[in-house]
């Protein structure tokens, strides 16, 4: 399943996998990813991968299981790092974006993702 708020990631994988479209900002994708851990799914990305940090980009794209579970610990300690982390980095929030700049986020976000499918 993949939790995502770039259209470009939606749409390219909407007729392919599990998807949820999330609207709003990188920290509602960690949100909503939390939420999915509680219920039982389990991280199979991690929500801060890439070198683009948080306060630099306004898209995120997460991997989970499609299966729920019991509560992967694990998976719980790295999403609430994350979401601290976040915090930490939204400090510093990132300037005015033209819409080259946000679709150059959009297509990092994508390559990320398909790094971890191996596409």
């Amino acid at each position: 399943m993949i939790i995502t708020n770039n259209e470009k990631v939606y749409d390219k994988y909407k007729d392919k996998t599990n998807i949820i479209f999330v609207q709003g900002g990188f920290k509602d994708v960690l949100l909503k990813t939390r939420d999915k851990i509680h219920e039982g799914h389990e991280l199979l990305t991690h929500p801060l991968s890439s070198s683009v940090k948080p306060n630099e980009t306004p898209f995120k794209s997460v991997m989970i299981s499609d299966d729920k579970r019991s509560l992967n610990l694990d998976s719980l300690y790295i999403i609430e790092n994350s979401i601290m982390t976040y915090d930490n980095f939204s400090k510093h929030k990132f300037g005015m974006m033209t819409d080259q700049i946000t679709e150059d986020f959009k297509l990092i976000d994508l390559t990320v993702l398909e790094s971890a499918l191996n596409i």
